[in-house]
């Protein structure tokens, strides 16, 4: 490790007019000399959940047996190269969903998914339910971040109306909930993404929108002459990661200009461009880019991920998939019907490989990225013809500095909590509560013991 006299604290930034570039974990930013100082002085833990809607194609998501992964069932295969980081836990059920009196199955299972609590029936905007285990983690790990949280997904962020049975939608398009009252939408536009996590704000205008990009190409721009001041202190070692870091960094705007130039051509004068690319493989890496970029640079540490809505209506013929998705879960068990509804679990399941891939090549400590985030993937219905909330396909990935031992299937009783898992999760994230929804302790074995 290259050492100079120049010490950089954990937060620093780059700034500029209108715009904020938070920096990656660099090794001037670590008093200490040696790795095992290093690793000690950054004990970061990150949580992201990754939700899909419609229940799944449950012959294709579960392992014949228990006990450890010779091989990935179908649906997770995606996930092979990281086999030794998947851990799938059979046997949850999340109760909670039974008892809301009233409403739809979609929204009773987004709706409870991260609360494990029955909630308020209503279409209008007197909506209750309870805060999210996402919200509660955040409420201590973002006492060192800039933003407590990340709300991302690809479909609808509508929190107003009726979605399922009766029930808001603010029961169906996010599972995040910072109050009881309070819902925390989605944001799928990677421009507004962007530009929260950067704060270079703008408008369709198309005039406005010309200047300021003739004004500044990039968001680099901005922050050149302090670029420039940070390549003079830094070590040969920590140019490599700045200079890998900003590469992403523009990638990214490259993807969103290119979406916006095919987007929004014809726009009404808002407030925030939409630069949303019409592919859906296209837009979900997009936006785990994103995702990837707020873990670098420790904006936050929480986040959850809706890959779509509950009810979604969308088709995926890119995959030979031309069935709207929430009729096809409807399989009445057919084969061929069950066969395309993998499909498209499994396509949804690719998206998400890419970023623990991508985790999994950034060096952190002595580890990477991967090593020091947990991940939930999973939903809140288990066989989508009879909108099951039992036995619910969950697994966690990465994780081991959380001590999640991975390479795994294990099954826990019937009717083992699904509130439990987010108990014992948060234990792993140095969070204690006594209890959480209808959690009636914690789960053994995450660990391997």
């Amino acid at each position: 490790m290259y050492i100079t006299r120049m010490h950089l604290p954990r937060r620093a930034v780059l700034r500029g007019l209108g715009a904020t570039v938070a920096l990656p974990l660099l090794d001037c930013m670590v008093p200490a000399l040696s790795a095992q100082s290093r690793t000690a002085a950054a004990p970061i833990k990150r949580f992201g959940v990754f939700y899909v809607p419609n229940g799944m194609s449950m012959p294709y998501w579960y392992p014949k047996t228990e006990g450890p992964l010779d091989q990935l069932p179908p649906t997770l295969r995606p996930l092979e190269a990281f086999k030794d980081r998947v851990l799938i836990c059979g046997g949850l059920d999340d109760e909670s969903a039974n008892l809301v009196k009233g409403g739809g199955d979609h929204a009773r299972s987004a709706g409870t998914f991260l609360t494990c609590v029955p909630f308020k029936i209503t279409a209008g905007a007197d909506v209750s339910n309870a805060v999210s285990v996402d919200q509660i983690a955040a409420r201590e790990l973002s006492k060192e971040t800039q933003l407590a949280s990340l709300e991302l997904g690809i479909e609808s962020n509508a929190m107003i109306g009726s979605c399922d049975g009766g029930a808001s939608c603010a029961y169906t398009n996010t599972i995040a909930w910072r109050t009881p009252t309070t819902p925390l939408p989605i944001e799928n536009d990677p421009r507004a993404v962007f530009e929260r996590m950067f704060g270079t704000s703008g408008s369709t205008d198309p005039e406005v929108r010309l200047a300021r990009m003739r004004r500044d190409r990039s968001i680099l721009d901005l922050v050149g002459a302090e670029l420039a001041g940070l390549g003079r202190i830094i070590g040969p070692g920590d140019r490599v990661k700045v200079e890998e870091y900003l590469e992403a960094l523009r990638d990214i705007e490259r993807r969103i200009a290119m979406a916006e130039d095919q987007n929004t051509r014809e726009l009404p004068v808002v407030d925030q461009p939409v630069g949303v690319p019409n592919d859906y493989r296209d837009h979900a890496r997009l936006m785990m880019d994103l995702l990837a970029l707020a873990y670098q640079t420790d904006l936050t540490r929480i986040s959850t991920f809706m890959l779509a809505r509950e009810v979604s209506g969308r088709a995926y013929p890119e995959i030979g998939v031309s069935d709207s998705h929430h009729p096809l879960s409807h399989h009445q068990d057919e084969p061929a019907k069950l066969q395309r509804l993998h499909q498209v679990n499994e396509y949804h399941l690719q998206q998400f490989a890419y970023l623990v891939a991508k985790l999994d090549a950034l060096p952190e400590g002595d580890g990477t990225m991967l090593d020091s985030t947990l991940f939930l993937y999973g939903t809140g219905i288990s066989d989508s013809n009879t909108h099951f909330h039992d036995d619910l396909p969950i697994a966690l990935v990465g994780g081991k500095n959380a001590g999640i031992k991975g390479g795994r299937y294990i099954r826990y009783p019937a009717d083992t909590p699904l509130a439990n898992l987010h108990v014992s999760i948060l234990e792993k994230l140095g969070v204690e509560v006594e209890a959480f929804g209808d959690s009636t302790g914690k789960l053994d074995r995450l660990t391997g013991v």
